[in-house]
């Protein structure tokens, strides 16, 4: 596994816009607001040129965003490149990438949701670690998180270790000007499906299980290779349900097991849940015991702080993962081999 150079101050942060972009006034001043607080932390910036652009989800053309991506990697100036936001039509711009350059211009992608479609090719396939957890967006509140403190504490190599946070946003929250913070209501719950305390060591990999069962068995899948690579280590997946039904993840999980990607896997772990409907009364802990899951000897743990319901864990993809839970205590320790 190749892993990037971590940042310092004065480095230079390279924001894209793959995804979405800014088209109504609360986003616009988040991106604004999130511009003065890296700034203003000692980080130089390069700004997309279509951060302030959104047509239907888009920031602009598929080719005009993958150029822009291809750019950041080339230019040596750019130390880390942070991904905006999320949306829904990343996966457009990937025939224009060219992930070839990652080999002699080796840096940290760091994304969250729609961004996995550029972060999980890069370590699936071309074997370089990157970055699950935070988009630029959301250093655009008006307190930061503790969330995005581990983020900058990871990328700046200061510290390889997180524990889950107490409080997650259960509810909408309502944005007026853009700069709220996150409305943290309900107590964090993780659970284990065997009611067992988990304690164990593999390599890393997941993301947003939207983008992935939109990859997988595309030839932007690398994961067969990647198991093979690491199979030794053991594989711990991480998945990030956006938008999909109890009955949708019992499918793909189906499709990914068919695909060989849990071949070689010692855990899983789930964050919250964006959707919780079904047409059969499924909950999450039936909805996993129902599906492959049930027939494979291994930790299953749900209700993680990878979740589109903040806050979100930062994860290095590709890296040695020690992952404990204890009386719903969570923590994950990274190792850089």
């Amino acid at each position: 596994m190749k892993y990037p150079n971590f940042i310092s101050k004065n480095s230079c942060i390279g924001i894209i816009a793959p995804s979405s972009g800014a088209n109504k006034e609360t986003r616009i001043n988040k991106f604004q607001n999130a511009i003065k607080r890296f700034e203003s932390l000692g980080f130089k910036l390069k700004v997309s040129k279509y951060l302030f652009n959104c047509v239907k989800g888009r920031s602009g053309s598929a080719i005009n965003r993958a150029k822009e991506f291809n750019e950041m990697l080339k230019d040596k100036d750019v130390d880390l490149i942070l991904c905006a936001t999320g949306g829904d039509f990343l996966v457009e711009i990937l025939p224009y990438i060219d992930f070839e350059l990652i080999n002699n211009n080796l840096k940290y992608v760091c994304g969250f949701s729609d961004p996995t479609g550029i972060l999980y090719p890069l370590t699936t396939k071309y074997d370089v670690s990157t970055i699950y957890g935070q988009n630029f967006s959301p250093f655009g509140m008006r307190d930061l998180h503790k969330s995005q403190e581990d983020f900058l504490d990871i990328v700046t190599g200061k510290k390889l270790y997180e524990e889950g946070y107490p409080l997650y946003e259960n509810e909408d929250r309502i944005e007026l000007t853009g700069l709220e913070n996150y409305n943290l209501t309900t107590k964090v719950k993780y659970n284990s499906l065997d009611n067992k305390n988990v304690n164990t060591y593999g390599r890393i990999i997941g993301g947003c299980m939207d983008i992935i069962a939109e990859l997988a068995g595309t030839k932007y899948d690398g994961i067969n290779e990647f198991n093979q690579k690491y199979k030794k280590d053991g594989i711990i997946w991480y998945f990030d349900n956006c938008e999909q039904s109890y009955d949708e993840v019992i499918r793909l999980l189906w499709r990914f097991n068919e695909l060989g990607y849990f071949k070689y896997t010692k855990a899983i772990i789930f964050g919250r849940f964006g959707l919780e409907v079904s047409n059969y009364e499924y909950d999450i802990v039936s909805c996993l015991k129902d599906s492959v899951l049930g027939q494979l000897d291994i930790p299953v743990i749900y209700g993680a702080d990878i979740t589109h319901k903040s806050p979100c864990l930062t994860i290095i993809n590709g890296s040695i993962a020690n992952i404990k839970l204890e009386d719903n205590e969570f923590s994950i320790n990274f190792e850089l081999k």
